[in-house]
């Protein structure tokens, strides 16, 4: 009799994110009050953003070009009609009691972005994930809770109306994610594009980037999709992961011991790296939409659509692609070039002016970028030109110097000094009839240390080179001083 095995269930997360991302107008979506983030409080509001009555909003064109530059780049159909809505809730920091922000008829539907994930052999992994919609909305006002950071357990709260009005476009994605690495890389990559399109900073430490989870699980081959709970007040990329990962094991230890899944609100306690229950959903909100009737329909035409598209930049993905098959860059490497458009741009000034693209990539990513982060600096803040840059690069590859004195002069030439003036007399000695009288001198000086090399001590090779260079002044070419001791050593 055989006995009875038992077959462990397989799972799989089904995972949404729906973002809102402020876009970086000066003033607010349906009136002049600014948007600068950081001022005192209730200092950045007029009457129309406080829902005063006898206002008008008025749309600000600004925020419509935003919207449909971040529709096409994240390749959505762009709507030739549509309209805003008033969704309808109560709460304080919402002064006119509704929101205007779309609902049946949003700016753009049916996109998608692609994400890029590097295996252990640095090949991409790229996938798809689809955007349901992107739509136009005002933000609200921020409460402040004392004694506690959030509304549960704090003495009293007050409110800052600065944030209201401030235009957001809110980003819905199709639940096509399966893991909380691919939802922190679809966020940053989502954030990439806005930063390159010059629409949003992205700043999540300000809120500019708002991300909330929405996530299930089901055994793999099921088609229908298990209960879902909401993940809210993450603050970073890698808060997003954690909170994904916690929360799908968490749901499957529920199933498998036979409780169940309660849709509800949660949110991420980093000290503790869990999720908690914040309220419980009965059931989806009635917000009463209806269209606003402040606001008259949006139509864009087909000329203005195509002038904006006609401004879109390369986009990040496309430039990885790029990098790739044109330069032949590694996955890594294209990754940390394109994070950031300031960056790319400075690569791709270094190619321009003749820098051989890899060498390019070393300096940036790896030297360049170790400055950088030292003293807490953007790219666009050092003073070595991606000109001087491609000097530099074409100096070590002809031979004039070494990659070592480049290196030794890094700090020189990121303060603004020319490659001229850096490595003036500095040049690699490349001739061996210069050579090789210094090789002989150093040989001759240290007799002790040739017969334990003779005597089949090879290491000490190191020993004279590192002689000759010294006497040099490391200007002696590293490879031909290596093959001419050599030679001399075992004459």
């Amino acid at each position: 009799m055989t006995a009875a095995t038992t077959v462990k269930t397989e799972y799989e997360a089904i995972i949404g994110l729906e973002t809102h991302c402020q876009l970086s107008t000066n003033t607010k979506i349906f009136s002049n009050s600014s948007t600068a983030f950081g001022a005192d409080p209730n200092t950045n509001i007029d009457p129309v953003c406080m829902g005063l009555p006898g206002v008008l909003p008025v749309l600000n064109e600004k925020v419509l070009e935003y919207a449909v530059k971040a529709g096409l780049a994240l390749n959505c159909q762009i709507a030739k009609y549509s309209k805003f809505d008033r969704k309808q809730y109560f709460y304080p920091d919402l002064p006119k009691n509704y929101q205007i922000s779309q609902y049946d008829l949003p700016i753009a539907e049916h996109g998608w972005l692609e994400i890029e994930l590097v295996d252990a052999d640095d090949k991409p992994i790229r996938k798809r994930i689809g955007v349901t919609r992107l739509h136009m909305e005002e933000d609200a006002g921020k409460l402040v809770h004392a004694g506690s950071d959030r509304l549960s357990g704090s003495s009293y709260s007050l409110v800052d109306y600065n944030r209201a009005g401030v235009p957001l476009v809110e980003i819905v994605s199709e639940p096509d994610l399966r893991s909380g690495e691919e939802a922190a890389e679809y966020a940053q990559e989502l954030r990439r594009i806005m930063r390159y399109l010059g629409v949003s900073d992205g700043n999540m430490q300000e809120g500019s980037l708002r991300c909330d989870v929405n996530i299930s699980v089901r055994p793999v081959g099921q088609q229908k999709f298990g209960v879902k709970v909401e993940i809210k007040n993450m603050n970073s990329f890698n808060a997003i992961q954690r909170a994904i990962d916690y929360e799908i094991e968490r749901q499957i230890a529920a199933i498998e011991a036979g409780e169940p899944i309660i849709q509800e609100t949660r949110l991420w306690e980093e000290g503790a790296q869990r999720t908690i229950s914040m309220r419980v959903k009965e059931g989806s909100s009635d917000y009463r939409y209806f269209p606003e009737p402040d606001l008259s329909p949006i139509e864009v035409s087909q000329s203005q659509l195509e002038e904006w598209r006609g401004e879109l930049p390369e986009l990040p993905a496309q430039k990885r692609h790029r990098y790739e098959s044109d330069l032949g860059l590694s996955a890594y490497d294209t990754r940390v070039l394109t994070e950031d458009r300031t960056v790319a741009d400075y690569f791709e000034g270094v190619i321009v002016a003749g820098g051989n693209p890899k060498a390019a990539a070393n300096w940036i990513t790896q030297d360049i970028a170790a400055y950088l982060n030292k003293q807490k600096l953007s790219i666009t803040e050092i003073a070595l030109t991606p000109a001087n840059l491609a000097e530099v690069i074409s100096r070590i590859e002809s031979g004039k110097i070494s990659n070592a004195q480049a290196k030794q002069k890094l700090a020189d030439l990121l303060s603004g000094i020319s490659p001229e003036e850096a490595f003036a007399g500095q040049e690699l000695i490349t001739d061996p009839s210069v050579l090789e009288p210094i090789i002989d001198e150093a040989i001759a000086a240290n007799p002790k240390e040739l017969e334990k090399y003779r005597h089949g001590n090879t290491k000490l090779k190191g020993f004279f080179v590192g002689q000759v260079l010294k006497k040099t002044d490391k200007r002696a070419d590293p490879q031909l001083t290596n093959e001419l001791v050599e030679k001399k050593l075992n004459s």
